[in-house]
């Protein structure tokens, strides 16, 4: 199976796993964590920061509890603190982070109540007293009356503690039972409260519950906005104080067929936002899956004024800072237990978050998270994972990095353009490890498995090809084998002339040196132009082109290295003769057809070689080319194979094995580069080498000899001179066909 194909489908195999995760099919715990470390990273960088003058915190604090006494707090105390609020301090709003759910008895009335009906019940004198200061010693009934007709919301709560007891009297919902039959969602419900004592609801102007249900690492990020108990829809403490400031706006369900995404989410229906309609427009409060908001925190704790409740209520506050503010009655007090971990601090008043939502609904401002973030999660995620499973594989290490860096930048800048300028939460942690998973696994795949495979590669072919090839057989190495079949390839034998002689006159080791700095300058000629070396014989040289490797150059190849094999080996005569060495002279066969290339050989003994007629022309070719005094001889094949160059045509042969002639070339250079003179030369040659074929001797003579004169140095015209006068003494007759017979190999 081809290596990209695995890695496609272990690529499409994590990203369906974290497909499953996006569309909530299962839920991934550690992804979980971090999208929420990126949630809370978002809300730590773009804090708003500075105080919000509009908002107050009445902080039953420290100070408080040490001046006025323990918590709870005599009801007429409260009473008081409510009077002063409205009166002296002429507030706007008053919110109450707590819940009065047990009647106040401090005062003693319950006690005088029972002398009264008792050893006292015919004491005219003390049943008169006691009906004269009923009224101030009921600290409920002086509290409700504190209350009565002004802007005060109660604060309650809902729970799920199995066979929990309800306290106190819950206010009219928001929203009756029955307002979202037929749809589907996910309400947070609850099987019980704590709420305030009926007198005290009846008296205030709403009441909210201050519920601030952490998410699954502790962490408070959201609140739910409404809250489901029978069936019926409670509004939080936050948004009763919002519909208070707005002048108690009915509170309207906001669904997705009426939104701009309509057209993904006809089918889904959910339920994103809630309108508050005012005189001065419809304010819209966007919720989440389960009709929460996410907390718009302004920043760490302190972020708004807070004031003892002890300074209020011995009128020490300056009027100016709560003159037409919202307050906020809570605690700082460690010992109340009021105090949730949340993404600006591990500790901070749960009657900061109330403020922080209720500044962010007033300004507009809540980050939307609806329902249908799911689907554009997955559609991003299928998106994302397309692109890098087909991309990743068929890239090298360098631009896979290039690649996974840019998707990432691409990735963090988007989600946090959705966050900044859009207020979405997109969830980008699933993206993000699906983008370093796949870039892991290509990366692990490359190292472990392709690198293996290079290393079979470079095992199976890096001692006949060069490392680039190596390197390109090893990106695809199912496509490289080393069994026989047969391809049309060009093939070169090289061997020094009378290497017997040179031999014997050098002493051992100056031989094997300089055969082995040959045999280096040759290999490094042939590895130049990508041919893959054959073996060594010798002084011989076998190798040749178009395999391992395909390569429709294959001849041109061949015939560069024959060319330039020359031009090294001038420069190596150089460097001999100044050793004292003798100068080397090399014959270079090349020819051009089908053979047989493979791994050929025994059970003991194998090698990748190449085998065929073509082959053997080629061995024939470089044994003749001293007969012709030329350094570089070709086939007929590498001649048709071969554009643009120009060939000085040396004779039409019959090799020992061979019944059909053959014609062979001598490559001179490319066309254009060839010297006008040198090109006219061989129209010359052309010329005699025609009378030659035709028998007329003494014109081919005559030719001959004026070419010597222009090349004194070219040895083929001597040869022909040679040939000419065996023929004079032997004519070869009428019949003969100008081909040059050879008996010996």
């Amino acid at each position: 199976m081809n290596q990209n194909v695995v890695r496609y489908l272990l690529g499409a195999t994590f990203l369906l796993l974290l497909l499953g995760h996006a569309a909530r099919l299962y839920q991934i715990t550690f992804i979980n964590q971090l999208d929420a470390i990126a949630y809370d990273t978002k809300v730590r960088l773009t804090l708003q920061r500075g105080m919000d003058d509009r908002i107050v915190i009445l902080d039953i604090d420290e100070r408080s509890l040490s001046e006025v006494g323990r918590w709870p707090w005599q009801r007429a105390k409260l009473a008081a603190i409510v009077d002063k609020l409205f009166t002296k301090y002429e507030v706007g709003v008053v919110g109450v982070d707590v819940v009065f759910a047990e009647p106040d008895t401090s005062s003693g009335l319950e006690t005088l109540d029972q002398l009264a009906k008792g050893r006292l019940k015919d004491d005219p004198a003390y049943q008169g007293v006691l009906g004269e200061i009923r009224g101030s010693l009921d600290f409920d009934q002086v509290f409700a009356a504190a209350l009565e007709h002004r802007p005060v919301i109660l604060g309650f709560y809902l729970s799920n503690v199995k066979q929990g007891q309800n306290a106190g009297a819950l206010p009219e919902p928001v929203l009756p039972a029955g307002t979202f039959r037929g749809r589907n969602i996910a309400f947070q419900s609850f099987t019980s409260y704590g709420a305030n004592l009926l007198l005290l609801q009846r008296a205030a102007a709403g009441a909210g519950h201050f519920n601030q249900v952490p998410d699954f690492d502790g962490i408070v990020r959201r609140v739910p906005l409404l809250a489901e108990y029978q069936g019926a829809y409670y509004e939080s403490l936050s948004l009763a104080v919002v519909r208070a400031v707005l002048g108690n706006p009915k509170v309207m369900p906001g669904y997705a067929e009426e939104s701009v995404f309509s057209f993904s989410t006809r089918s889904y229906g959910g339920l994103e936002w809630l309108e508050l309609p005012t005189r001065k427009g419809t304010l819209q409060l966007p919720v989440d899956e389960q009709v929460s908001a996410l907390i718009p925190y302004r920043g760490p704790q302190g972020s708004f004024r807070y004031i003892s409740l002890a300074d209020i209520l011995a009128e020490k506050a300056p009027v100016d800072q709560l003159k037409g503010r919202i307050v906020l009655i809570g605690t700082t007090a460690p010992g109340l237990l009021d105090l949730r971990a949340t993404p600006v601090g591990g500790i901070f008043p749960g009657v900061e978050i109330h403020a922080n939502l209720i500044a962010g609904m007033l300004d507009g401002k809540l980050k939307q998270r609806p329902a249908y973030i799911v689907g554009l999660d997955v559609v991003l995620l299928l998106a994302v994972g397309a692109v890098m499973v087909l991309l990743l594989p068929r890239l090298d290490p360098q631009r896979s990095v290039i690649a996974t860096a840019s998707v990432l930048i691409v990735l963090v800048a988007a989600n946090l353009a959705f966050w900044s300028y859009f207020d979405f939460v997109v969830p980008v942690a699933d993206s993000l490890l699906l983008v370093l998973g796949l870039f892991g696994l290509n990366m692990s795949w490359g190292y472990f498995v392709a690198a293996r495979s290079k290393r079979q590669m470079a095992d199976l072919f890096g001692q006949y090809v060069v490392p680039e090839l190596v390197e390109k057989m090893s990106r695809s190495p199912e496509s490289y084998n080393m069994e026989v079949r047969t391809a049309e390839l060009s093939v070169l034998f090289s061997d020094i002339r009378d290497f017997t002689s040179i031999s014997e006159r050098l002493e051992p080791r100056a031989l094997a040196q300089l055969i082995n700095e040959y045999l280096g300058a040759m290999t490094e000629v042939i590895r130049k132009h990508r041919g893959t070396l054959d073996k060594y014989m010798g002084d011989a040289i076998m190798a040749f082109w178009g395999a391992p490797v395909d390569d429709s150059l294959h001849a041109r190849q061949a015939v560069l290295t024959a060319l330039e094999m020359q031009v090294a080996l001038e420069q190596l005569n150089r460097s001999f003769e100044q050793r004292g060495w003798p100068a080397l002279k090399i014959g270079v066969g090349v020819n051009t057809g089908p053979m047989r290339v493979g791994d050929m050989g025994s059970s003991v003994r194998k090698a990748y070689t190449v085998m065929g007629d073509a082959v053997n022309l080629g061995s024939r070719l470089e044994g003749i080319t001293k007969i012709y005094g030329v350094g570089v001889l070709v086939g007929e094949g590498t001649r048709k194979a071969l554009k643009g160059y120009v060939f000085r045509e040396i004779d039409r042969v019959r090799v020992k094995g061979k019944d059909e002639p053959v014609a062979i070339f001598e490559p001179v250079g490319t066309e254009g580069s060839v010297p006008k003179a040198l090109v006219e030369e061989i129209k010359l040659w052309h010329q005699a080498l025609r009378l030659y074929r035709n028998q007329d001797w003494d014109q081919a003579d005559v030719a001959l000899f004026n070419l010597t004169r222009m090349a004194p140095e070219r040895e083929l015209y001597r040869a022909y001179m040679r040939q000419i006068a065996v023929h004079r003494k032997n004519p070869p007759g009428p019949g003969w066909d100008g081909v040059t017979k050879f008996e010996t190999k």
